[in-house]
């Protein structure tokens, strides 16, 4: 039995899916902060020297499970594994924020596109030598982007 205990929590303005980008990327003026419980505070040690944050956490406000899913911008299903749907098996999110500033037990953000009150599962650095990838396939995603960023970003 896996047993995963949160860190913190994640407070950001989006309190309902009105207005959140599928991506944080595409909205990149929201602010958002993580709080860290006090326990692990220590952990953001150093982190300020590095811009990005992928910050893991789990979908609380997802019921349902689903192993196919239609995305958003799409007409048809695809296997929840080549979809960013929440519906997945183990509610497990994941988001690379530009990190602002870290205050204390707070990690202040942007590029933000995560539920108020999201537990924070775990916080790791973004290390361009390790998580940039060159020869990228994006699969179906990519005719979505082919003349650039398409208006409906945002839910």
């Amino acid at each position: 039995m896996i047993q995963i205990k949160p860190i913190g929590v994640i407070h950001s303005p989006y309190k309902h899916a009105d207005g959140i980008p599928i991506q944080g990327s595409f909205k990149d003026d929201v602010e958002a902060f993580a709080e860290v419980y006090k326990e692990y505070q220590e952990g953001l040690k150093d982190l300020d020297g590095f811009s990005h944050a992928i910050l893991i956490y789990h979908f609380h406000k997802v019921t349902d499970e689903k192993i196919v899913a239609k995305p958003y911008l799409e007409k048809v299903n695809h296997g929840i594994f080549a979809v960013r749907s929440p519906y997945r098996p183990n509610k497990i999110g994941f988001s690379i924020v530009k990190i602002q500033k870290i205050s204390e037990n707070k990690l202040f953000f942007t590029e933000v596109d995560i539920f108020d009150q999201t537990p924070l599962i775990d916080i790791k650095p973004y290390v361009e030598f390790f998580d940039k990838r060159e020869n990228v396939k994006s699969g179906w995603i990519e005719k979505h982007f082919q003349k650039g960023i398409p208006k409906q970003t945002i839910l």
